[in-house]
């Protein structure tokens, strides 16, 4: 009986054994090069104990074959994917062969029965759809009306002012979380210019927003079983959708849109004169065009509020942990505002978007903590270069992964890429030329590049100059002094989070 369960038990075992080492061959097949893939884990090592985050993953196999080919077939799991690790071809599928490749994988595990939110945001959206829900956006998002809020930006910058110096009287001074001031500033700032609502995020009794798009940004453990099991068995996405918004907090930013909506018509109503050309405004005029509900109006606003919440928060605390670091560049750059102040002590709309040290600290600070990987689809077949390779063709379906990150920290881009040196981009144009050459792509590239880019730029602009010309920053010993990305996060962040000390200037 022993022999028989141990037979039986091999059996099985031998069986998954097969079962997850069938696909091993796909690559060879197709006479891609590439890392031998291991068992269960394929190419990424870590994926499931999460001991270092899969950046370092990808940064090994990037650095051996990176000199031998433009693009080399790796498994996550069982699911084949193709890693471009030439930046030249990498700006290729982004812009001159977009047309092969304007999907994004992460469409194939979301559709709007499983989760009517996030399948309507333009990264989701797939063939013409995005294009369309893109076009609508973005004319909401203008220069002009990115100014029209300025003024607002001002006050929740004078709002986040306050609340520092108060905690900084406040003993003992453990130091201030700077993911969490930055999300309270980006949180005030969204939810009033996007909103016309105030989230109260720096007062005693904050709204429950705050907590909610931290919900937004935090994965069950469900969605991870979710993500590994379809990695292990990719079928399952064709069957299986995830939600990845929960319908409790969908349903809160319903309500929520439904509130602005209310109170927006309500002062129209009362003939109130509304000063703002803000983005409420518009998706109003667009929900009355297309005759849109308000949970239509939702997905169209929640494109806007996923990046300008999460995204930009992680953008502005990585700058002041750099900058508190370093005293030197702060104070080069603390310099540099401070010769720009007007008579009320900020700097105007327009001259804010010409100081080259400051928009050189925004772009090295996203270049030390980069965009982790894009992920694509391939949905037109493709024949592409591969040097000491030969051409091969990407057939439609296949996922083709960008290591943004790669590139971003590679020293024969960037020499001495963990140093923090802003002037690496005061050559002029200089983000752009790096963008061209494939190795920066900080908001993305192509047609698909970042829509709120510009407003977030703004924002974490403004962020800083409130920041530098009131208070001096400080690392906290409570933070690590290198740069080691937590392995539990899906995007680059400092392991063991930033904490920070504000010193009042006089």
């Amino acid at each position: 009986m022993l022999e028989i369960t141990l037979i039986l038990l091999l059996l099985l075992l031998g069986l998954v054994y097969a079962f997850m080492t069938w696909n091993y061959g796909f690559w060879r097949k197709r006479n891609v090069p590439g890392p031998s893939p291991r068992w269960i884990t394929g190419n990424y090592p870590h994926m499931y104990n999460m001991k270092r985050h899969t950046i370092y993953d990808l940064n090994e196999i990037y650095s051996q074959y990176k000199h031998q080919f433009d693009a080399i077939g790796i498994f996550k799991a069982r699911c084949p994917q193709l890693m471009v690790i030439n930046p030249q071809l990498a700006r290729r599928i982004f812009v001159s062969d977009f047309k092969h490749f304007h999907d994004n994988e992460m469409s194939l595990m979301v559709d709007e029965k499983s989760d009517f939110i996030f399948a309507n945001n333009p990264f989701i959206l797939v063939g013409d759809e995005w294009k369309q829900r893109r076009a609508d956006v973005t004319p909401g998002l203008t220069m002009a009306r990115i100014k029209a809020v300025y003024p607002v930006t001002n006050e929740v910058c004078r709002k986040m002012s306050e609340w520092l110096r108060k905690q900084i009287r406040l003993p003992p001074p453990e130091g201030i979380n700077g993911k969490d001031l930055s999300l309270r500033f980006t949180t005030e700032m969204v939810t009033d210019c996007v909103l016309g609502l105030k989230a109260e995020s720096f007062s005693d009794k904050p709204s429950p927003i705050m907590g909610y798009i931290k919900g937004l940004f935090t994965l069950p453990w469900t969605s991870i079983m979710y993500f590994m099991i379809v990695n292990t068995l990719p079928t399952l996405r064709q069957v299986f959708k995830m939600r990845l918004i929960p319908l409790h907090i969908e349903h809160y930013f319903v309500n929520l849109m439904q509130t602005a909506i209310d109170a927006r018509r309500q002062q129209l109503a009362a003939g109130k004169q509304f000063d703002r050309v803000d983005y409420l405004e518009y998706i109003l005029q667009l929900g009355n065009k297309k005759n849109l509900d308000t949970r239509h109006l939702t997905a169209h606003t929640m494109t806007f509020l996923l990046d300008g919440f999460e995204t930009t928060a992680t953008v502005l605390s990585h700058l002041l942990l750099l900058l508190g670091r370093d005293e030197q560049v702060q104070q080069q750059l603390r310099e540099e505002l401070e010769a720009h102040l007007n008579a009320k002590g900020i700097i105007d709309f327009e001259m804010l978007n010409e100081l080259p040290f400051l928009d050189a600290c925004v772009q090295e600070a996203i270049r030390l903590f980069p965009l982790f990987v894009a992920s694509k689809l391939c949905t037109e077949p493709i024949e592409l270069p591969n040097k000491k390779g030969g051409n091969f063709t990407v057939e439609r379906g296949t996922t083709v992964i960008v290591p943004h990150c790669c590139f971003m920290l590679d020293e024969e881009y960037f020499p001495n890429p963990q140093d923090f040196k802003p002037e690496r981009f005061m050559q002029p144009d200089a983000a752009r030329k790096y963008r061209e050459q494939g190795v920066f792509m900080g908001f993305g590239d192509g047609p698909r590049v970042c829509i709120g880019m510009r407003f977030a730029l703004i924002q974490i602009k403004a962020a800083l100059v409130e920041t530098l010309t009131k208070f001096n920053v400080r690392i906290n010993p409570k933070t690590r002094k290198d740069i080691l990305y937590d392995p539990m996060a899906f995007v680059t962040t400092l392991q063991g989070g930033i904490w920070l000390d504000f010193e009042a200037r006089q």
